[in-house]
């Protein structure tokens, strides 16, 4: 007696490569490095002689301006990719690489010279600028450095990432052809679904 074939067992993509892993790990980071700005960057003692205790504590946004605005793009595009289509992904995933770029070329800036990154603060604070001051960088440039490194990676794996999940577009939907239902479903997928009016179960 003759039995049918088995179905073949669907290939579950690798942990890196699934949608949640990638889209929360981006978002993660971005909030780490806005975060970060949050505190204190340089510390400057106003008075070098150390006749007194005036320290002035620089925080990230002002010390390096454009890291804020970096983040909330690299956070933007995070959260953008879970939707986008195949071309989207990769345009997405060039704005994050560049959001990561300057957020570390700005920090590399601010640890090389934070002086010169807190002289803006010093001149609010003091009314003088150009005046004589010793500043140290404390350690949250260095961890938004690190943050925006692995932004970087996270963008370049975006469209690698991008062939194992599920077509959000009519053109690639036609491309690829609709989700198997035997095929291992995500949170995003499964929101998606419920929103076009499907039972993801």
């Amino acid at each position: 007696m003759s039995t049918a074939p088995s179905a073949s067992p669907v290939r579950q993509p690798p942990r890196w490569a699934r949608k949640s892993t990638l889209v929360l790990a981006t978002t993660i980071l971005a909030l780490v490095v806005f975060g970060a700005t949050t505190q204190t960057w340089i510390e400057v003692s106003l008075d070098p002689t150390g006749a007194s205790n005036s320290v002035l504590h620089v925080q990230g946004s002002k010390a390096a301006t454009a890291v804020t605005a970096l983040a909330v793009v690299a956070l933007a595009g995070g959260l953008a990719a879970s939707i986008a289509g195949k071309i989207a992904r990769w345009i997405i995933a060039v704005l994050i690489v560049l959001s990561a770029t300057g957020i570390i070329l700005a920090a590399i800036t601010v640890l090389l010279d934070p002086l010169g990154a807190a002289q803006g603060a010093i001149a609010a604070a003091t009314g003088v600028s150009g005046g004589q001051a010793d500043a140290a960088p404390t350690a949250f440039p260095v961890a938004a450095i690190a943050a925006g490194a692995l932004l970087a990676l996270c963008a370049v794996a975006l469209p690698l990432a991008g062939r194992h999940w599920t077509s959000r577009t009519k053109y690639d939907a036609g491309a690829r052809g609709r989700k198997s239902s035997n095929e291992p479903v995500d949170e995003i997928d499964s929101w998606d679904s419920l929103s076009r009016g499907e039972d993801p179960t």
